[in-house]
């Protein structure tokens, strides 16, 4: 029975004062007459920079239409209204909420995302009842300990504010299940954040350096599945990490972990992803536990080699290991049932670019091949020759006329000497890599190879701009320019007319090089960690071929509803951007559920 309902039942209109008449027209009397039938209101999207006090009061007041009409039918009996029990005040201009809120003990559901909130009442303990409480997209500095009492809340949503710290406490919310805390400004999680009933804990885009030991007591009959530690300044896991048995999904990337901590104990890992960090070894202690793992993303790192235990991952369905230093795969590799493979960014010799060009299966394929033909032991050594030659010889002659690779990569020199040049003679030349360098600009003898190389990586050097030597280069299907100071890409690029590839991350592109769009055969183009602001779906989509297209890390303030229109991607990565939609829920869907959510909002 409801408080007004008991009051009623003695006098229709005792204990009550009138409803205020000054809601105004930002809340119709017939909303507030259907919350009260309905238990729920939605005042989402309505320019109110206060919340009325007919909304506090709503199982308070008399409504209005009791005194117009004291002879109710069985419909209309106000004081059998029920309680408010969902509140939605979200995307409005509210910049406090006062202690009145004390009035709808009944909430379960307080929605006030997106609006300019810099504190919550302390009043909020009040709220017993509450289960999800949405306070993402403000302007919160800190929290009430009062939030604490709220021992029934499962869902607490604090992203996107301005939290430095989080309030003792937080143990005692031990019912609570789904906690975001992404994109704040946290440097430390304290010691007592132990929560016993914790499924998803999102701490993506703070400051923090360390997680604490505590952590991993987040144990349950369910037990914690996803925790997100994105883009942090994280340099250890803790080992106690390893220990949490029901984890299926941890995010690690954008963060300076030089290496990755065992997990002896996630035998339910799903996937796995430490891209972006500084990890150079990857070995079996690493892998051995790892039994359910179906992603695996170690994309931007620091990896020479990939060990063959990497086949005790038999349920492993995706693997990325682009913009790595991997020179050579493990023929072994061969036997997974990957459906993706991403290779793209590295200095691998022992596969030619026309195979890992044709995807997945064609690499795969060719990794089996090479068991056959070499025995599992002797192929790896092949490989393995093909690398290691002697360091006093200036130039590869080997990799010239065995790999048809002109290699004077990692030597620290501003300019490539003519007799690497010269070397090559007769030669069949179809890849360069002069990366890690320190080259100003384009070599200009490399004109001289414009007939056959398909294939040129000019990435960690000084280059601020492409000169026309390049721009020859009409057989060219793969170009790497990663990590250089680039901010245009000259008109004169239009004849690369084979060009299927580009890396451009890790330059200082504010927008996408309008060339792009005139390069037809384009299928990949990389421009993350880059400062780009803006994407054009009209132009985006003139662009047939392209199947993957890598935006992480940029200035995109929002994503155009448009870019749902370019149905030929089968990779859309926008991580790590600034736009408040698509949610990170979205995003995590994959590109498929990223167009699908962008056609939606298309305007008709």
């Amino acid at each position: 029975m409801s408080r007004l309902k008991a009051v009623a039942e003695r006098n229709p209109q005792a204990g009550f004062r009138a409803e205020r008449r000054d809601c105004g027209a930002s809340v119709p009397q017939g909303l507030l007459k259907a919350a009260r039938k309905s238990g729920q209101l939605n005042l989402s999207g309505r320019n109110l920079s206060e919340v009325p006090q007919c909304v506090w009061r709503i199982n308070v007041d008399i409504p209005e239409e009791a005194n117009q009409n004291l002879s109710f039918s069985a419909t209309e009996r106000w004081w059998e209204q029920t309680d408010l029990t969902k509140l939605i005040i979200s995307n409005n201009k509210l910049q406090s909420l006062t202690d009145d809120l004390r009035l709808l003990p009944a909430l379960t559901v307080l929605d006030i995302h997106d609006n300019q909130l810099t504190s919550l009442p302390s009043a909020i303990r009040e709220l017993e009842n509450l289960q999800r409480l949405n306070v993402s997209h403000n302007k919160l500095k800190i929290l009430p300990e009062e939030i604490t009492n709220l021992r029934n809340l499962k869902g607490l949503y604090l992203q996107h504010n301005e939290l430095t710290c989080i309030p003792e406490g937080f143990e005692q919310l031990f019912n609570l299940e789904d906690l975001d805390l992404s994109n704040n400004r946290l440097t430390t999680i304290p010691a007592s954040f132990s929560l016993s009933s914790l499924v998803r804990l999102n701490l993506s885009s703070n400051q923090l350096k360390s997680l604490p030991a505590e952590i991993s007591g987040m144990k349950n009959v369910t037990g914690l599945k996803h925790l997100d530690c994105n883009s942090n300044l994280l340099e250890t896991i803790p080992p106690e990490l390893a220990g949490m048995e029901s984890l299926e999904l941890l995010y690690l990337r954008r963060n300076k972990l030089r290496f990755l901590p065992e997990f002896p104990s996630c035998k339910l890992l799903k996937e796995l992803h430490v891209g972006e960090n500084q990890i150079e070894m990857l070995g079996a202690e690493h892998l051995k536990h790892l039994t359910s793992i179906l992603v695996l993303d170690l994309r931007d790192n620091k990896l020479k080699s990939v060990p063959e235990e990497i086949t005790l991952l038999q349920s492993l369905e995706r693997l990325d290991l682009s913009n790595n230093d991997i020179s050579s795969l493990p023929c072994s590799l061969g036997k997974l049932h990957l459906k993706f493979l991403a290779l793209e960014g590295n200095p691998i010799r022992t596969i030619r670019r026309e195979i890992i060009n044709k995807g997945t299966q064609e690499v795969l394929k060719y990794l089996r091949s090479k068991i056959k033909d070499n025995g599992p032991n002797q192929s790896d050594s092949i490989m393995e020759t093909a690398m290691t030659l002697p360091s006093e010889s200036r130039v590869n002659i080997h990799a010239i006329t065995t790999l048809k690779i002109l290699d004077y990569s990692d030597k620290q020199t501003t300019l490539i000497p003519d007799e690497v040049f010269d070397a090559v003679k007769s030669n069949i030349i179809t890849s360069i890599n002069f990366s890690k360098n320190e080259l100003c600009e384009i070599p200009k003898r490399i004109v001289e190879l414009k007939e056959m190389v398909s294939d040129v990586n000019l990435s960690f050097n000084k280059l601020s701009f492409i000169s026309v030597e390049l721009c020859v280069l009409q057989k060219l299907t793969f170009l790497d320019l990663r990590n250089n100071f680039l901010s245009s890409l000259p008109k004169e690029m239009e004849s690369l007319i084979r060009l299927q590839t580009i890396n451009l991350s890790f330059n200082r592109f504010k927008i996408l090089p309008e060339v792009l769009y005139h390069i037809p055969t384009l299928e990949t183009v990389l421009v993350s960690n880059n400062q780009v602001g803006s994407v054009d779906p009209e132009k985006l989509k003139t662009m047939e071929n392209l199947i993957t297209l890598d935006l992480q890390n940029n200035d995109l303030l929002q994503i155009p509803p448009e870019l749902g229109n370019c149905v030929n991607l089968r990779t859309l990565l926008l991580d790590g951007n600034p736009f408040r939609v698509p949610r990170a829920a979205i995003l995590m869907k994959g590109t498929a559920a990223i167009l699908e959510y962008l056609r939606d909002r298309i305007p008709t």
